[in-house]
């Protein structure tokens, strides 16, 4: 019965919180339903360049990634790390303002050439109606993200992102907000097993249910201090990484790499 009171307590208390922010009332309830998942890179449909195959020249095409990832044999990547500022995302060109928008940034283990399983962490960008809101996310694919408790995201926050390995079916993952002080961490497990083959610095159209969510336009995503750390302990840049870039039947951003930086570009 306590249970049940408890339950009716929750009930009230969220349908009057709806009632003020009804953006807020969906889009909690899609997460509480697990709608919300990072999905492994999928091939753009359609494109000249379908391959998921090494190519650090020019950028391969994705449906749902943009960024650069490292495709090497199982067992190299232990962990990955990346900071960016966060960017205030927007309504496409020619798109209704009152829409539903969003992109996502994250790090992340696995998702690329190794699809099993994937370990990442990140921050989605939100508009609707105008209005911009942001979601500090966990996830352990094939299971759905989970949103981080206790770290506020803002437009202009300085966000450092790291995921790291600990064994093929177990790892963490950090979202530290540079600019508030806040950090916050989780212990991650699956029987879904990791190949420790690809590390990644993404910026995605990510799913609601059993499709891709409209794709915000979100500016400008750059990956600055981004390493990725090898099992020998051997820490890397993403220069040598594969650029991918976001195709839905047109080509929707430009991705570039440094030694130290992954920048994604809405274009």
């Amino acid at each position: 019965m306590l249970f049940a009171a408890s339950l009716v307590t929750y009930a009230l208390l969220a349908t009057t919180a709806f009632a003020v922010n009804p953006r807020l009332a969906s889009r909690v309830a899609r997460r509480r339903a697990g709608a919300h998942q990072s999905a492994p890179r999928r091939a753009a449909v359609g494109s000249s360049n379908k391959a998921i195959s090494s190519n650090t020249t020019h950028a391969e095409f994705s449906e749902n990634w943009a960024g650069a990832s490292f495709e090497s044999a199982a067992g190299t990547y232990k962990s990955v790390t990346g900071t960016f500022v966060v960017p205030t995302p927007k309504a496409p060109s020619g798109s209704s303002a009152s829409g539903s928008y969003a992109a996502s940034a994250w790090v992340g283990i696995d998702g690329d050439t190794c699809q099993t399983a994937i370990l990442q962490t990140g921050i989605d960008f939100n508009i609707e109606d105008g209005r911009v809101s942001y979601d500090a996310w966990f996830e352990y694919f094939p299971a759905d993200a989970t949103d981080f408790s206790g770290i506020p995201i803002a437009a202009g926050n300085t966000i450092k992102l790291t995921a790291t390995a600990a064994s093929a079916t177990s790892g963490t993952v950090t979202i530290e907000n540079v600019s508030t002080g806040v950090t916050v961490s989780k212990a991650l497990t699956s029987s879904a097993k990791l190949c420790m083959e690809n590390a990644e610095w993404i910026v995605e159209d990510f799913e609601e249910g059993d499709s891709l969510v409209p794709f915000a336009n979100f500016g400008t995503v750059t990956f600055t201090d981004a390493e990725a750390t090898t099992s020998s302990g051997t820490v890397v840049g993403p220069s040598g990484a594969v650029l991918i870039d976001i195709e839905q039947n047109s080509v929707l951003t430009s991705v570039s790499t440094t030694s130290t930086s992954v920048t994604v570009t809405y274009v």
